[in-house]
């Protein structure tokens, strides 16, 4: 690094750009790819030479391994182990295959060819992962084969990084030579665990996090350092340093002490690549990295996409899956310039691939945008039709069979009570039908489908649909049309109470509610309050607060009537509870 003021000056530039695009959806991955491309030679030339900042900077991509392989307990993995091995191999093989046949088509070697078909085969876990997260998708069907396919592709890397030298022109000295490679791992694998969690135990009985962290940080530099001088990658080795404390007691905590420097590090190594990255290559030969990138795009996407339906992926599903997942990944980065180190590929070849394999990336949200698009333009052509619901009518309709809806269910089941559930998610019925329940595909907040699942003969509707304005219009459609069916509604949060009291729904709750005064009952008692005291406190502040939720559902409209009645309310709940305190003790033991 050149200086502090350039360390500085990334930090800042960092913290102004990141946000804005993780904010625009485009995720973090390409604000620091940004950042790194505006500041470097292609840009402003605030650094000139970005290869001192990449050594460092590495060092990112070492620590992702190293936690990368943290997670990779043996029982996780076994639990994965279909879904891990085997769509994640026919993913990466199936579009390496592809890829690699046309890298030979364009004049690469067939060394070449086979190499930069596996790197491109791979995707990017730093923007997929956070992005399905955001949109709560990784819970869906495609969400989890999404992270399987990843999590095998992360683990493709550590034998790419150590066949990469393989691949190359030069020999091995003796000290490279991949027998010393192999007899490192060995070693590791014998003696490893043993002596580091002799070293951890010994570091932990001086109750010091600074040591802690000293001795996780020398762990993983000094594994990667051993790899390096046995001829194998640093990443290599902070990975077997990972897989090693998989299962050790310190897991967690080594986790936490790794995790500041990893996202530091791993966010300097995507500027440092930002900063290496050739934009004059795109200005130089503008039709063929254009043609790269969406050629690459096109592979990948296609291919998985019949491949998973090969295997029997709905139609819906492997197309969302495969947008997702047609980019190139960030340990392309690191492969391409191994593959450059090892005279695999040759500069420019490997520049004009870290360029398209950043394109790509800088286009995932477009997908995105485009999966979504599709998959609206196909409901919308041949919408999925409802459930046909029972002939017999119930005392009780559930709208929303999930967290809340299956408790509310599962009660009434144990009491006998027949009951109609609704849910407008398809994977969500399908999921609750596995487990033995009864549950109808359909959107309550059509008036057609509480007709046919005849909510006129019901005598209560339990409105448990987690999303807001989903459940206002579902609740002011019942009002409406069946106004002699008692609706216990569920609120999220105070807005979303309010709105349905203005709706006249008297029986409704927001959900963390009862929660969040079990939590303060048990921690007033942990704190020694008697728990006759702490009975009467917590009744008065459910008391108080339902008064001024009623209070605050006429001027909810009004933030600044919003903020003073807040604070009315705290100084008037502070002498409730001294009034109870007061009253606790007059009363005669």
């Amino acid at each position: 690094m050149q200086s502090l003021s350039t360390l500085a000056a990334l930090l800042l530039a960092s913290v102004l750009f990141v946000p804005l695009f993780k904010r625009a959806g485009l995720g973090t991955v390409l604000g620091y790819l940004a950042v790194g491309m505006l500041i470097g030679p292609s840009g402003i030339q605030l650094v000139r030479d970005p290869d001192n900042l990449m050594h460092t900077a590495e060092l990112g991509v070492v620590l992702l391994l190293f936690v990368i392989g943290l997670e990779l307990k043996p029982s996780r993995l076994w639990a994965l182990r279909r879904q891990v091995f085997g769509l994640g191999s026919l993913q990466l093989f199936g579009v390496a295959a592809a890829l690699a046949g046309a890298a030979r088509y364009l004049g690469l070697s067939p060394s070449a060819s086979v190499l930069v078909g596996i790197i491109l085969a791979l995707s990017s876990t730093a923007f997929v992962l956070p992005t399905l997260a955001e949109r709560k998708e990784l819970s869906t069907r495609y969400g989890r084969e999404s992270f399987a396919i990843l999590l095998f592709q992360d683990l493709s890397v550590i034998p790419l990084l150590a066949l990469i030298p393989l691949f190359g022109t030069g020999k091995p000295t003796a000290l490279t030579h991949p027998a010393v490679g192999v007899g490192l791992l060995l070693g590791l694998a014998v003696v490893g665990r043993p002596l580091l969690d002799f070293l951890f135990r010994y570091v932990a009985r001086v109750n010091s996090r600074e040591m802690f962290t000293a001795a996780a940080l020398a762990t993983v530099l000094g594994l990667a350092l051993l790899m390096q001088a046995g001829g194998l990658s640093m990443s290599l080795g902070a990975f077997v340093a990972g897989v090693l404390l998989a299962d050790s007691e310190f897991r967690h905590e080594l986790e936490a002490a790794i995790a500041p420097f990893q996202g530091l590090l791993l966010g300097l190594f995507f500027v440092a690549v930002g900063m290496s990255t050739n934009l004059s290559l795109l200005m130089r030969f503008p039709l063929q990295i254009l043609g790269l990138t969406f050629g690459l795009i096109a592979i990948k996407g296609g291919v998985l996409y019949l491949l998973r339906r090969l295997v029997g992926g709905p139609r819906t599903e492997s197309r969302q899956l495969a947008l997702v997942l047609a980019q190139g990944g960030e340990f392309a980065f690191v492969l391409f310039d191994a593959a450059e180190s090892f005279k695999v590929l040759g500069e420019i070849q490997a520049d004009k691939l870290t360029l398209v394999v950043a394109l790509s990336m800088a286009l995932s949200p477009l997908l995105l945008i485009l999966a979504d698009r599709i998959a609206r333009a196909a409901q919308a052509a041949a919408p999925q039709p409802y459930d046909e619901m029972p002939s017999e009518a119930s005392e009780v309709v559930i709208a929303g069979f999930g967290r809340v809806g299956q408790i509310v269910g599962r009660l009434l089941l144990a009491r006998g009570t027949r009951f109609t559930a609704l849910d407008v998610d398809a994977g969500q019925v399908e999921t609750v039908r596995r487990f033995g329940l009864k549950v109808f595909y359909g959107d309550a907040a059509h008036l057609d489908l509480l007709h046919a699942a005849q909510l006129d003969q019901a005598r209560v509707f339990v409105l448990a649909i987690d999303d807001v304005e989903a459940s206002l219009r579902t609740a002011e459609l019942v009002r409406k049309h069946f106004p002699h069916v008692h609706i216990v509604a569920r609120a999220r949060n105070r807005f979303h109470a309010t709105r349905l009291m203005d709706l006249g729904i008297e029986h409704q709750i927001r959900e963390a509610l009862p929660s969040s005064l079990e939590m303060a009952r048990w921690t007033l008692e942990l704190l020694d309050e008697p728990p006759a005291l702490v009975d009467q406190m917590v009744s008065r502040f459910a008391r108080h607060d339902a008064d001024v939720l009623a209070r605050q559902q006429a001027i909810g409209h009004d933030e600044q009537k919003m903020i003073q009645s807040s604070l009315e309310a705290r100084a008037e709940l502070v002498q409730i509870l001294e009034e109870a305190r007061a009253a606790f003790a007059r009363k005669p033991v």
